[in-house]
């Protein structure tokens, strides 16, 4: 099972993702962490996803870059947090794919579905503030778009959650 969990920042999407991989799991729970350190707000904010999955099984791997070169996901739950923090890696990183960045984590989402028994990935929505950016923000925004209906086209379920609501977008009802 592949499931795509899409919201805004602070909508719940994390908490959901965490439930979703855990009620369909039936072995090993790995959770991918995308998210670079730079500051202590970015501690922060780790200590308290860490904090959210305290005691539910989850195996942490930090994959900065590179998804598609992951090792230790066969059969197994996987949990990647978080698609914008991969792109943001990808494409500004010296160790990301730069231009090639979406090419580069299609490549990776690809091999996530063919090896894991379920793959939940968690994305966000940052397309409504009907701003304009400078072009390279642009060039993000355009391809987190890419990536995202990329990953709708390949999940089985997708949800929006939005106040800490899933909304189900796509697929059929689970166990």
């Amino acid at each position: 099972m592949v499931v795509t969990v899409i919201g805004g920042s602070g909508s719940g999407k994390s908490k959901f993702a965490e439930n979703t991989a855990v009620s369909v799991n039936t072995g090993t729970l790995i959770y991918i962490a995308a998210m670079m350190v730079f500051d202590d707000e970015g501690r922060a904010r780790i200590a308290r996803h860490r904090a959210l999955r305290d005691g539910k099984g989850f195996k942490t791997i930090e994959k900065y870059t590179s998804l598609k070169t992951i090792e230790g996901v066969d059969g197994c739950t996987v949990l990647l947090e978080c698609m914008s923090n991969l792109l943001a890696n990808e494409m500004f990183d010296e160790s990301g794919a730069g231009e090639n960045a979406v090419e580069e984590i299609t490549e990776g989402i690809n091999l996530l579905v063919r090896r894991a028994e379920n793959t939940v990935v968690v994305t966000n929505d940052i397309f409504c503030d009907g701003e304009a950016y400078d072009e390279q923000t642009m060039k993000y925004i355009e391809n987190l778009g890419k990536i995202n209906r990329y990953l709708a086209s390949v999940s089985d379920e997708v949800y929006e959650v939005v106040c800490g609501i899933p909304i189900k977008l796509k697929g059929e009802e689970h166990d």
